[in-house]
């Protein structure tokens, strides 16, 4: 419970919000997909609103509600046939857990004829975000300001699979870098989006 509430911060839960948003948005029916669900806020969103949700991550389910079924698979070795009739693929925040150069072969696996997939990772190019609230009792602000990153190497603290291998806006990471590898995989970019103070780009493809 501890972790729940740490994870699902008021900073972070745009982030998940921005996922169903884009749900809405682009999904035409049939089963979903969520790979990495972790502790299951948005899979219970999406259930709670009525959409057929199938899990999939590296190890067991770590949540008991929603009651999904749930696949237990490495995604740098799956086999295309285990999610051939999901028609939307949901991936958020994982592939920067994997080493750069893996993530090529893992979104050509994902990729089938007439798949929808909504894929995010972290961004951290040039950007600036600030916000202001207040009233008669209180006043807090918010403000962040990113820059030089496309200098700097990504620092990666040590090589546990819980880990960042890359942030797109590092050096060698640029977002025009990231949407490459996207189109080579076979996929076409319907849609961008971004988020904040989550700084994450998210991408509708078709594949």
């Amino acid at each position: 419970m501890r972790e729940w509430h740490r994870y699902y911060s008021q900073k972070r839960i745009g982030h998940q919000w921005q996922q169903l948003d884009l749900v809405g948005r682009f999904h035409h029916g049939g089963e979903i997909l969520e790979i990495g669900p972790y502790l299951g806020l948005v899979t219970a969103l999406l259930v709670n609103a009525g959409y057929e949700v199938t899990t999939l991550d590296i190890g067991e389910k770590q949540f008991r509600a929603p009651d999904t079924r749930h696949i237990v698979a490495d995604i740098r070795h799956l086999d295309p046939a285990t999610i051939a009739r999901f028609d939307t693929v949901l991936c958020c925040e994982m592939l920067e857990h994997l080493p750069w150069q893996q993530t090529d072969g893992v979104l050509r696996a994902l990729g089938r004829p007439g798949r929808t997939m909504i894929i995010s990772v972290p961004y951290e190019g040039w950007q600036v975000f600030a916000q202001l609230y207040a009233n008669r009792h209180t006043a807090r602000q918010t403000f962040q300001w990113r820059k030089l990153r496309a200098l700097r190497r990504f620092p990666i603290e040590h090589d546990g699979p819980e880990t960042h291998k890359w942030e797109v806006g590092y050096l060698g990471h640029a977002l025009a870098a990231w949407e490459r590898k996207i189109a080579a995989a076979g996929w076409t970019i319907v849609h961008r989006e971004f988020t904040s103070p989550t700084r994450s780009v998210f991408h509708v493809l078709r594949s």
